[in-house]
């Protein structure tokens, strides 16, 4: 994955855009900064503001595979809102603070579920419920970072180790090779199959070394 990071210009672009596209009222300022100062949260060394615009830029690539753009880039906003590296349920929580703002902007709750049902898919605990374009979309765009170039997926797998430095070496290695086992046995790893032809192969390079 070419490293492609968003100037706050270009997120207040793409905030606006899906905002609007889904029929939010106001204009949302006040839940963006709210969402920005979040992915900013000192805990994150991965799921971090550099992620949300990683996956913002390649969803400017891919959208026209979208279902529903809008929803699509506004869950992308959300996916990693709630980032507590001990918890369990941080897609859960995120997804009701989406379900919650969007309903309280007046989206309506067909929309605002189809984006919870989004957000939940990035907990990539179920393929076989990847049963939209929209979810398979966006969740090969939350992992693309698998199959990026050497380089970035070595400091990838940096931020994730300092995310969870208080786990013991030893423990945490293990961990992370039943984790990173568990998407080198996905067949495919992506499901889109344009995103498959870009990183499918480097993804399988980067997850067997």
């Amino acid at each position: 994955m070419k490293q492609s990071v968003f100037a706050r210009e270009e997120l207040h672009l793409s905030w606006n855009r899906c905002w609007s596209g889904i029929g939010a009222s106001g204009d949302g300022e006040a839940l963006r900064h709210d969402l920005i100062a979040a992915w900013n949260e000192p805990q994150r060394k991965y799921h971090t503001e550099q992620h949300l615009c990683e996956c913002l830029a390649l969803f400017e690539e891919f959208q026209h595979l979208a279902a529903n753009p809008h929803e699509v880039e506004l869950a992308i906003w959300f996916h990693d809102a709630v980032y507590d590296v001990k918890a369990k349920d941080n897609e859960l929580k995120s997804a009701e603070w989406a379900r919650t703002a969007l309903e309280e902007a007046g989206v309506s709750k067909e929309k605002s579920q189809r984006i919870y049902d989004l957000i939940m898919a990035t907990e990539h605990s179920a393929m076989d419920e990847l049963d939209t374009p929209d979810k398979q979309l966006l969740v090969d765009i939350d992992l693309a970072i698998l199959g990026s170039e050497p380089a970035r997926f070595s400091e990838y797998e940096k931020q994730v180790r300092e995310e969870y430095s208080y786990v013991p070496n030893f423990l945490f290695r293990i961990k992370r090779r039943q984790i990173l086992r568990s998407f080198l046995d996905r067949q495919p790893i992506y499901s889109t199959p344009e995103l498959q032809a870009r990183f499918e192969s480097q993804a399988r390079i980067n997850l067997s070394g």
